[in-house]
């Protein structure tokens, strides 16, 4: 693999020179850090990430290769990679290409051989904020007009962009129940969580009416994760208000989690570089147990409104900065999360919310008889 010189600009004037990693061009983004060690194929695809530029703080990306069946949707969700060491040689006998081979077909640009460390102490400084990578423009005054024209990931909403177009059913129709999946960015994972379960779900597109996902008579809903800010999702905050009047179990993550906070009237709030990792330490409150989490997202909801509201209640918090990590509508079968418990890449911990889920879909079917 032949490697060109590359340059990552940042909105603040931050220059950093590397070599080219992937596809040949020019692409711009909000900056973001991932401190997972393995699971790089799984993040590139999560629609979560759409938008940004990934810097992994991993030292080598690409030493297993890819496989086609690692991937959380149907192509390459981040903008760009930043990375120190992007090894096109892989050792791994199953993967179905290199990710210099993966990431051209998917036509993904990307810059190596920079100092990822600098970059993260930097964002975890200044805040997250937007950069743009280029292989085929060196020129400093060029790319600062090229970025200059970026959206502010503040008031973007990109879960209707990266969401199904169609609705569509997934699992076996003979399951005991029906889960309507409201999808803003949905993982293949979660989906294989539910029908693991003895789930058989509809996927709708972020946009749907909501008298259209209740018309298929559902036994739950779920709000999934998804990219962007919550507060422009005024469509997606009113399903929600909808969905909790049928009374029926409902589960939001990540995104969704935001949803359901804003569907109660708990604003939410861009944080100052999020939190992208698998190993964020969490609070049960209901349990008093920790679990180690899989996370994903740059916005949060409110901690002083939810401690205000006589809606919901806190049910999980973060250990490194008590930020809310789930919440619980009060007299409602309705509960949510921030971090990802489908786990890909990640720990397994936080998988009985799935559980919790379906035994509230079990509960529920015992009153209807």
């Amino acid at each position: 693999m032949k490697q060109v010189p590359a340059v990552l600009l940042l909105e603040d004037g931050t220059v950093f020179h590397g070599k080219s990693a992937g596809a040949i061009g020019t692409t711009t983004g909000e900056i973001c850090f991932n401190t997972g060690m393995t699971g790089y194929q799984e993040v590139f695809t999560d629609p979560s990430y759409s938008g940004q530029l990934l810097v992994t703080t991993n030292a080598h990306i690409g030493n297993y290769g890819t496989k086609n069946a690692d991937s959380e949707s149907d192509s390459i969700k981040i903008s760009g990679l930043i990375c120190k060491n992007f090894t096109w040689q892989y050792s791994r006998k199953m993967a179905d290409e290199s990710i210099q081979e993966y990431f051209e077909r998917e036509n993904l640009v990307g810059i190596s051989d920079v100092d990822t460390r600098a970059i993260v102490r930097h964002i975890r400084t200044k805040g997250a904020m937007n950069g743009i990578i280029s292989s085929e423009i060196l020129d400093l005054e060029e790319l600062k007009t090229l970025l200059s024209k970026a959206p502010s990931m503040a008031g973007l909403e990109l879960a209707s962009k990266v969401s199904t177009e169609k609705p569509y059913f997934y699992g076996d129709p003979t399951a005991k129940f029906k889960v309507a999946v409201i999808d803003f960015g949905t993982k293949m994972n979660i989906l294989r969580n539910f029908t693991k379960r003895n789930c058989y779900l509809q996927v709708f597109p972020a946009k749907t009416p909501a008298a259209d996902v209740i018309a298929w008579n559902p036994d739950g809903y779920f709000l999934s994760n998804g990219p962007g800010d919550p507060e422009p999702m005024e469509y997606a905050v009113e399903s929600a208000k909808e969905f909790l009047k049928e009374d029926k179990p409902l589960f939001g993550i990540c995104l969704g989690h935001q949803i359901l906070a804003l569907a109660n009237d708990i604003p939410t709030y861009k944080m100052h570089h999020g939190h992208r990792g698998i190993n964020h330490p969490v609070k049960n409150l209901v349990s008093g147990k920790c679990e180690i989490t899989s996370q994903n997202h740059g916005f949060g909801v409110s901690p002083d409104a939810i401690r205000a509201s006589d809606k919901v209640e806190i049910t999980h918090v973060n250990l490194n900065d008590e930020t809310i990590e789930g919440i619980k509508v009060k007299n409602k079968k309705a509960f949510s999360v921030q971090y990802h418990p489908e786990a890909a890449p990640g720990p397994h911990d936080a998988r009985y919310l799935f559980d919790q889920f379906l035994e509230m879909l079990e509960e529920d079917a015992k009153v209807a008889v």
